[in-house]
């Protein structure tokens, strides 16, 4: 699901605190990004009651790109307890991401 910067606070750092968010900041240009797309969309099904997914398109959203240092795509952030716990970089096969 994709969010704007009016609700980034309440659907990710606030909902962070009850259940990880991993955030995909991704672009529509970005063809590694529409790799990635679908494999975290499968996992966020599969690990429904785990963590939750949402997706910020970085070009719509430039200020909380730059607020959270994107400087390549895709970039995901695993957000607990309000901060970024964990991350990575580009487009990972899906047994990297489980891992």
């Amino acid at each position: 699901m994709d969010f704007n910067t009016n609700n980034f606070e309440e659907d990710v750092i606030k909902k962070s605190f009850d259940i990880p968010v991993l955030v995909d900041f991704w672009a529509e240009w970005c063809g590694p990004c529409r790799a990635l797309s679908p494999v975290l969309e499968k996992l966020a099904k599969e690990f429904q009651t785990s963590w939750h997914l949402v997706k910020i398109n970085s070009d719509g959203h430039p200020e909380l790109a730059e607020k959270y240092g994107i400087r390549s795509i895709p970039n995901v952030k695993l957000f607990s307890g309000g901060k970024v716990v964990n991350e990575f970089v580009g487009a990972l096969p899906e047994s990297k991401i489980r891992d």
